[in-house]
């Protein structure tokens, strides 16, 4: 299948337009992604429609805790990833073409079977996650439209680094995004993860205003991204130019891929984070893939009542439906 958004230049290379990359590529080869290669001309999405993971799961593991609390969303993903991030949660699929020679694996799996499985599922959603769905963008994209049809919503789980015309073209489709601010400092995202900061803010701006539900995640790696200014920056900058009803999810980090040499994020630091937010006046900070904390409920951000109390991403208690607080009224940002 065609790319949805790429040009053709002079002796048959291309530009691909699906993220902030813009890879300009040569007759018979691949895009950052490494999933999307050059034909004479054209260039072409080698992954549609293979699924590599599917599974049903609590939408609050995306984490998503502001859209359906409580509901399943049915998750899925291709290989691929046009990030080359050091800490990769999931590198065994979202590396696999990088890492092994262009390999891609995966199970056809057209847009209206995927939807079919989710409404057997009885999943509320459909969250495209595990690796980038930019890199798949043209199954999300269909499989988007017709979950619709369904009445199903659509969540993307995001590095950020989509184009803007990839994101105006999904934005009539997609309810939420968490969107991945992985730092706030330049030299960590093109040293960790080979991609810069800019377009990643842009993404954040430009989803809130076509009215997309974000939510943000930030996994703190220790000595690396964990810096007490830089992440009061952070906090302002989601209060300032997303709004301070963003939620902020704040995750702890465990060692993995080529980072498998370096500790867990202290308890402490997750919680001086979660500190720094509120500072900001963010209404929402969860801290995330840590045990034994008790940050994961929603509250009131008038009176502080407790409206969602979840523990490891699973619903304890769901005090109104509605989204208000059934004590002051007061409504909560999300959709319910």
């Amino acid at each position: 299948m065609k790319t949805l958004i790429f040009e053709t230049l002079e002796n048959n290379k291309v530009k691909c337009g699906m993220c902030s990359h813009y890879c300009v590529i040569e007759d018979g080869k691949r895009g950052i992604c490494c999933v999307r290669e050059n034909h004479g001309g054209t260039l072409d999405t080698l992954v549609y429609p293979r699924l590599i993971a599917r599974g049903i799961d609590p939408v609050e593991k995306k984490p998503i805790f502001h859209l359906k609390p409580g509901s399943l969303s049915y998750s899925i993903a291709t290989v691929g990833c046009n990030f080359k991030c050091s800490f990769c949660q999931n590198a065994d699929i979202a590396q696999m073409p990088a890492d092994h020679n262009g390999l891609i694996r995966g199970v056809d799996t057209p847009p209206e079977e995927i939807v079919q499985q989710a409404v057997r599922g009885r999943c509320e959603s459909i969250s495209y996650t595990y690796t980038e769905p930019g890199v798949f963008f043209e199954l999300a994209y269909e499989t988007a439209k017709k979950a619709r049809e369904k009445g199903l919503m659509n969540i993307f789980v995001t590095n950020g680094y989509m184009s803007p015309k990839a994101i105006e073209m999904i934005a009539p489709y997609l309810d939420a995004a968490n969107v991945d601010l992985k730092a706030f400092n330049e030299k960590f995202y093109i040293k960790q993860c080979r991609a810069k900061l800019e377009p990643v803010k842009e993404t954040l701006k430009l989803m809130k205003s076509l009215g997309i539900l974000v939510e943000v995640t930030t996994l703190l790696i220790p000595g690396l991204n964990d810096d007490k200014e830089e992440l009061k920056a952070m906090a302002a900058f989601i209060a300032d130019s997303l709004g301070v009803e963003t939620p902020w999810h704040i995750s702890r980090f465990h060692p993995s891929y080529r980072l498998s040499h370096n500790k867990s994020t202290p308890l402490e630091t997750l919680e001086q984070a979660c500190k720094t937010g509120r500072e900001a006046g963010l209404r929402y900070v969860y801290i995330g893939n840590a045990s034994g904390l008790d940050a994961e409920n929603t509250c009131c951000h008038s009176c502080g009542r407790v409206l969602v109390q979840r523990s490891m991403y699973r619903i304890k208690k769901y005090i109104n439906e509605k989204g208000e607080c059934p004590d002051c009224g007061t409504k909560v940002y999300g959709i319910f």
